[in-house]
């Protein structure tokens, strides 16, 4: 198995940037970091820095807390957890998120934010306590084309690569 990442906090004051609600300090003491359940498994776990309830047709955006350096040439691929997508039909706001290497050095110190909703037709509502496994990360490596000249840099999250 190739070892090519390495997951971290984000620092405080980046954390409590992103948060919305009570309790920032406690909160942010309390993250833990992405890992494997077992050593058959391909995802990383992602737990709920704090309790989340979603009605059906509810959506969360929840910062993680998490960083993760990655080696040139991987990606980190996010999903919702197989079990609570086939309950609840728990899914990512953006379908697959991608963890590119480069986001670790962005102006947010590339904080993972994983924005959920529950969208479930069974009338079921969705409870995360926190500290609980909701979403899961796969890193996959990846080509690029022979021509290929992207020479540009990173400085911004979401959408930021395509804005000069």
């Amino acid at each position: 198995m190739k070892r090519v990442a390495r997951f971290e906090k984000v620092s405080f004051g980046q954390f409590e940037s992103g948060f919305e609600g009570e309790n920032a300090a406690a909160v942010y003491e309390g993250i833990k970091l992405p890992r494997r359940a077992t050593t058959g498994s391909a995802g990383y776990d992602f737990f709920a820095p704090y309790a989340v309830t979603l009605a059906p047709g509810e959506t969360a955006k929840i910062p993680t807390g998490i960083r993760v350096w990655i080696e040139d040439g991987w990606v980190l691929k996010i999903y919702p957890r197989s079990g609570l997508g086939f309950k609840y039909r728990l899914q990512l706001n953006n379908t697959v998120g991608i963890i590119d290497s480069d986001y670790y050095c962005s102006d947010n110190e590339g904080h993972i934010f994983i924005k959920i909703t529950n969208d479930s037709n069974e009338g079921k509502t969705l409870e995360i306590p926190a500290g609980t496994g909701f979403a899961q990360g796969i890193f996959v490596e990846y080509g690029i084309t022979l021509d290929d000249d992207a020479a540009d840099t990173r400085n911004g999250g979401f959408g930021s690569t395509d804005k000069k």
